[in-house]
């Protein structure tokens, strides 16, 4: 009878190898993170190896090239903002709640660390990427719009097949407006602004979806 070879057994020392690696390029991404808040969207490869407490030989261990490390600090940046509208998103009651508490979210995490975002959107870092993370992550946002606000108008009662093409041509309006109004010279409030672009964003999304209904009956409140 034939036998069956056990499957090679994993190399232990390749594999925690790989780990620390994988742990310090995490780490390395934190230090860009705090690099970029300190000095600037325009931070240097210099600056971002002093404040990791390396060199840059040591960073292009870790990283292919400037854009390499771009692509990870977005990515670091990108899962950030989901996770915190996933959050927002649970919370909501109406589509109304769930859009006020997307663009609220958003622009409060621009306002907590405008650097951070202007490295992400302007990339000064590298002069042209390859693959545009900021695409991805707007992409994302509208996703998560789309099904939440389409999950929140079925719960009322009404539905539309626009939701998903509507929901990303919001996200293109609200990114266009956030990167205005942090680069103002006084930008007014995250509170103030995401106040006044529910506003607008809520009057032309409720002027073209069908109007949902509460479980009595009457139309839902434009709060």
């Amino acid at each position: 009878m034939d036998t069956v070879d056990a499957p090679p057994r994993p190399d232990g020392r390749r594999t925690r190898w790989a780990e620390h690696r994988r742990a310090r390029r995490e780490e390395l991404v934190s230090a860009a993170l705090r690099a970029i808040a300190r000095h600037g969207a325009g931070v240097g490869m210099d600056e971002l190896a002093a404040t990791a407490g390396t060199s840059k030989t040591v960073l292009y261990r870790h990283f292919a090239d400037k854009e390499d490390l771009y692509q990870a600090v977005a990515e670091r940046v990108n899962r950030l903002i989901v996770r915190e509208l996933n959050a927002a998103a649970a919370r909501a009651r109406s589509p109304r709640d769930a859009l006020a508490g997307i663009i609220s979210t958003y622009l409060h995490l621009v306002e907590k660390d405008p650097e951070v975002y202007r490295f992400v959107v302007s990339h000064p870092l590298v002069e042209r990427v390859e693959r545009d993370p900021v695409q991805r992550i707007s992409g994302l946002i509208a996703d998560e719009t789309a099904r939440t606000i389409t999950a929140q108008l079925r719960v009322a009662g009404s539905t539309s097949g626009a939701t998903d093409a509507l929901a990303h041509g919001l996200i293109a309006m609200i990114r266009t407006a956030a990167d205005r109004w942090i680069s103002s010279p006084a930008p007014q409030s995250a509170d103030d602004m995401a106040r006044d672009l529910t506003a607008l964003a809520w009057g032309g999304l409720s002027a073209v979806l069908p109007t949902p209904t509460t479980p009595a009956g009457t139309p839902e409140e434009d709060r």
